[in-house]
């Protein structure tokens, strides 16, 4: 199921109507969907280089709308909405462990290693961003940075380097940025408990 999932997303690469699928795509990742709007902005943006930025804008703000689509389900329709998606994903009994532990600091920092890595899942910090009731206005702001950066950062490296950077991109970015993410984490954790 998963891999025709991913199939059928990157197929909308070619469509005429690739930008609306990426902001659809990104809108609902940061929200519902499980495959990341890398997935379709990659490709788009490898075949037109001169507009990766262009994707990188549309994938940003479809991204923080989604987001904020994911706070709101948080905030507002936990019981009713939020939960029974978790549960579908597997990943509800993961996601009250996060909710125990969560304040706006953790959020800060998962909101920044989901940007980078996708560690957590985008949908999962957005739907605890409203759960445990990060204000809105820090919410989108960090939003803005931690996804606009990352869709800015795939661009810059795909208009620098091209077509050899898209391996390193797919294969080797992600346990960087992952890597990087949990040493954030784990700084996080030493001085949360240090203090």
């Amino acid at each position: 199921m998963l891999r025709g999932l991913y199939d059928w997303t990157l197929s909308l690469a070619a469509r005429k109507s690739a930008e609306w699928w990426l902001a659809f795509i990104a809108f609902v990742e940061s929200s519902v969907f499980l495959v990341p709007a890398d997935v379709l902005y990659l490709p788009m943006a490898l075949s037109r280089p001169d507009r990766a930025y262009r994707y990188a804008l549309i994938a940003t703000v479809a991204s923080v709308l989604g987001g904020i689509a994911g706070w709101f389900i948080g905030h507002y329709a936990y019981d009713a909405v939020a939960r029974p998606i978790l549960e579908f994903y597997g990943k509800y009994d993961e996601f009250e462990t996060l909710r125990a532990g969560a304040g706006t600091g953790f959020v800060i920092l998962m909101l920044i290693t989901s940007g980078a890595a996708h560690l957590p899942p985008i949908k999962v910090v957005t739907i605890l961003s409203g759960v445990i009731g990060t204000p809105l206005l820090l919410f989108i702001g960090l939003a803005i940075v931690a996804r606009g950066g990352r869709f800015l950062l795939l661009a810059w490296l795909l208009r620098r380097y091209g077509e050899p950077i898209r391996d390193f991109i797919e294969k080797r970015l992600g346990l960087i940025a992952g890597a990087a993410a949990a040493a954030l984490i784990l700084l996080y954790i030493t001085v949360k408990y240090a203090l």
